[in-house]
């Protein structure tokens, strides 16, 4: 039951922290909230958390075969991953959102079908995330060898619920606040992923060192 626990916990954080960055899909899903109403802009950040879960059983498939290897250098891998995510955090505290905003602009979708469609395609045209995703699994030590099957499907459905989760949350306050919106909010939002992130890339990595050196 803790392992389950576990799992469910990490896999909701990874959902979030893959969806939260205000990138493109972030600013395109904000646009169509204020321009199309919140459904719209709904549909199209479930488009987007399915492109990120087939990223995610992508990298599950991908790693499977060297699980042995995983297991055997886990500590070596979470001081890595979480290595990666300090870099990435930097880079988000850093980023400017409204550069975001000329790469989110597409055509309006006349259909919620074709605005899943477009925050799909918008974030799976984005291969890098596996770099990223990768990363979270290695911090988080989401490749076990002694997981059962049914731990792996709880795990790519809690980060499933985690990604539609923070669309519904970011959809919702955008709708709610729409007349005292602006870029500023945006930048708070990385500021405060960037540390999120920062904190439990800090705390993998303080303790892979630890693991490492004992």
């Amino acid at each position: 039951m803790q392992s389950v626990l576990y799992i469910l916990m990490t896999g909701i954080l990874i959902g979030v922290f893959i969806s939260a960055p205000m990138g493109p899909i972030g600013m395109l899903v904000i646009q169509r909230t204020l321009n199309k109403g919140r459904l719209a802009a709904f549909y199209t950040g479930i488009g987007a958390a399915i492109s990120d879960i087939i990223y995610c059983l992508l990298t599950g498939l991908g790693l499977s075969f060297v699980t042995d290897f995983i297991e055997s250098n886990r500590d070596i891998l979470q001081v890595a991953g979480s290595a990666m995510l300090i870099v990435y955090a930097v880079y988000l505290f850093r980023s400017n959102p409204s550069r975001a905003l000329n790469k989110a602009e597409v055509e309006p979708a006349n259909t919620y079908w074709s605005d899943l469609g477009t925050g799909f395609l918008f974030t799976f045209s984005n291969p890098l995330i596996l770099f990223f995703i990768i990363s979270l699994f290695a911090r988080f030590n989401f490749m076990d060898a002694h997981y059962m099957i049914y731990h792996y499907i709880i795990g790519y459905l809690s980060i499933a619920l985690g990604a539609i989760g923070w669309w519904f949350v970011i959809t919702f306050f955008v709708n709610k606040v729409r007349s005292h919106f602006n870029m500023r909010s945006l930048w708070l939002v990385n500021r405060v992923m960037a540390v999120l992130i920062t904190t439990m890339a800090l705390i993998g990595f303080i303790t892979g060192i630890k693991h490492l050196i004992s």
